[in-house]
């Protein structure tokens, strides 16, 4: 809502400007404030919602407010060169003024900044650590793939829950996110709630967040990974533990399985995803293949393609109708030997498996 206020805005005061022809200082004022609607929104670093993340947004305002006092000083200074009057100087005066610039300029200035960045950013990354703590906190495991995000819950009770392109959370407590990589490079960032850190293949490196309260947040693959990494986004939800233990019981595999065969208005969809679907993706009770996305509980996520589609009635069989137009290159071959109705019915069946 804050975005389009802004655009709003700065369209207006555009159209106004255009009219008087102002002068150049109230354009680029204007491009400016175009510029700070993206200061906003469920991905913006600037509106942190965990310890971890308003740490990082003070260093950000600490070197940005650094930076600026150098380029302003910078210019300040390039300005006095052109416009200083010539003074005749020895060359012991030369080299005495050189001496002056590389030590302070090259040494001193240098020295100062590194130093000060250390100090605010080194306490910063401690807090990320998984150090111990005297209550092991949540354990969740995150996997990237080209161009999706597999979820795992090791610690739920009662066995281990998988889900994909979405990640549920405890609201107000720490948690450790184990994050690794199932093909090339990717980096798991939540802006909202901390820094990043890369998922490596063959690595499992960890990094500890925490959401201050409830709340929905954006969360991107930060390292080029392909033609898809835009579209790679991963939906976060942090909620109170009791709700969050509720959706862990619901996606337990008894359960989900249940819901997998609940429904006998479906049995062609589960034959036909059974012979053509089960070899690379997973539904509890009936595939357990974990190439492509686990479908358990795909009814209940809140997109498809990672975040290409909001999950809504018909949207599964236009995925599945059009997914390499949608996300082109991704690893799911065309569905064009299948008939409409083939692939309606199988859309209806997987938009029913909702926990």
């Amino acid at each position: 809502m804050r975005e389009r206020y802004l655009y709003h805005v700065a369209s207006l005061c555009i159209q106004r400007a255009v009219a008087r022809r102002v002068n150049r200082l109230t354009y680029v004022s204007l491009v400016a404030l175009f510029g700070l609607t993206g200061c906003a929104g469920d991905k913006s670093i600037l509106d942190p919602a965990g310890q971890a993340a308003r740490d990082v947004v003070l260093i950000w305002w600490i070197m940005l407010t650094f930076a600026t006092v150098v380029f302003i000083g910078v210019i300040a200074l390039w300005l006095y060169a052109f416009k200083r009057k010539h003074h005749e100087r020895t060359p012991q005066q030369e080299r005495k003024i050189a001496r002056r610039w590389i030590v302070g300029g090259g040494i001193l200035l240098p020295v100062f900044s590194v130093s000060a960045l250390l100090i605010f950013g080194v306490p910063t990354g401690k807090r990320m650590l998984p150090l111990p703590l005297s209550e092991p906190p949540d354990v969740i495991e995150v996997i990237g793939h080209q161009w999706w995000w597999e979820v795992r819950y090791p610690g739920a009770e009662g066995g281990e829950v998988v889900t994909s392109n979405q990640l549920i959370m405890p609201a107000g407590e720490p948690v450790d996110f184990h994050v690794t990589s199932a093909d090339v490079i990717h980096a798991f960032w939540v802006p909202r709630l901390g820094g990043k850190i890369d998922m490596l293949p063959g690595r499992v490196n960890v990094i500890r967040l925490e959401a201050d309260k409830p709340g929905i947040f954006g969360a991107q693959c930060a390292e080029f990974c392909g033609a898809q990494h835009a579209h790679m986004n991963l939906y976060v939800e942090a909620v109170e533990r009791e709700e969050y233990e509720a959706w862990l019981a619901d996606r337990q595999e008894e359960r989900l399985a249940e819901l997998a065969i609940a429904n006998d208005n479906f049995t062609q969809a589960r034959e036909t995803f059974a012979s053509t679907c089960a070899a690379c993706h997973s539904v509890a009770g009936l595939s357990s293949s974990s190439i492509g996305p686990d479908l358990s509980d795909v009814g209940a996520r809140h997109n498809l393609g990672a975040g290409v589609l909001p999950m809504e009635e018909g949207a599964i069989h236009y995925w599945l109708e059009n997914h390499q137009t949608l996300k082109p290159s991704n690893k799911m071959p065309p569905h064009d030997y299948m008939d409409t109705a083939t692939l309606e019915s199988l859309g209806a069946w997987l938009e029913t498996l909702t926990p």
